[in-house]
């Protein structure tokens, strides 16, 4: 007997990171970008993540949406002149018309709502790589314990210092010759690792997801829209 899948929209999807973790968790996803994905694992439509979103969304019963987080970087302070998109604030207020339950990731300097975020951590899932991220998500969701950073973080010659035992930074030139096994992902190049969320990160909150979608009362809405 066959069991429906519930389906989840994975906006500004990249590479795929995010959505293998929801997929594990339980969903069927369907991924969009408005650039090229070819080695996107699912289902995939190249738009503009927002206006898919407002035709598409409510076809869908959860969202995931990682907005570009290039404006909110640190390494911006090296170029501060340069200009990047800045959608954290139409993607939420979109998602709230919309309706639907969702959940919005970014890097830890974005303007995430911190009381509705949880962070995650590599170290938390057994990766070698910290690679803090928060999510944001009118759902009750929750984080497991935060260890303590003890392994010291290579940013350069990181293929000497994996094999000495030390975490990496999955950044810049990072490549393929390390990044895959830090961050649990087999099959993106090196730039996307770059930008991708390990999927250990959206299985873990897919799983929570997937309870709350499927309990008899509902989802379990614990913030309200200001």
């Amino acid at each position: 007997m066959s069991t429906v899948r519930p389906r989840l929209l994975d906006l500004f999807c990249c590479a795929g990171g995010a959505a293998t973790g929801y997929h594990r968790a339980g969903f069927d996803v369907v991924g969009v970008d408005i650039a090229p994905q070819p080695r996107y694992p699912f289902e995939f439509h190249r738009g503009d993540a927002l206006e898919f979103l407002a035709a598409h969304g409510h076809e869908f019963d959860a969202i995931h949406a990682s907005p570009p987080c290039q404006e909110y970087c640190t390494l911006h302070a090296l170029s501060p002149d340069k200009r990047y998109p800045d959608l954290v604030a139409a993607t939420r207020a979109l998602l709230d018309q919309v309706g639907r339950p969702y959940v919005i990731e970014n890097v830890m300097t974005a303007p995430l709502i911190r009381s509705r975020s949880v962070v995650l951590c590599g170290n938390a899932f057994g990766l070698r790589t910290y690679r803090h991220r928060r999510f944001e998500s009118r759902l009750s969701l929750s984080a497991p314990a935060h260890p303590r950073h003890v392994v010291r973080t290579a940013t350069r010659q990181r293929k000497a210092r994996w094999a000495d035992g030390w975490n990496i930074s999955v950044t810049g030139d990072v490549g393929r010759y390390v990044g895959p096994e830090a961050m649990g992902i087999d099959w993106m190049t090196g730039d996307e690792l770059c930008q991708a969320i390990p999927p250990a990160y959206t299985e873990h909150l897919g799983h929570q997801l997937l309870t709350q979608l499927t309990d008899p009362t509902g989802p379990l809405t614990l913030f309200e829209v200001a």
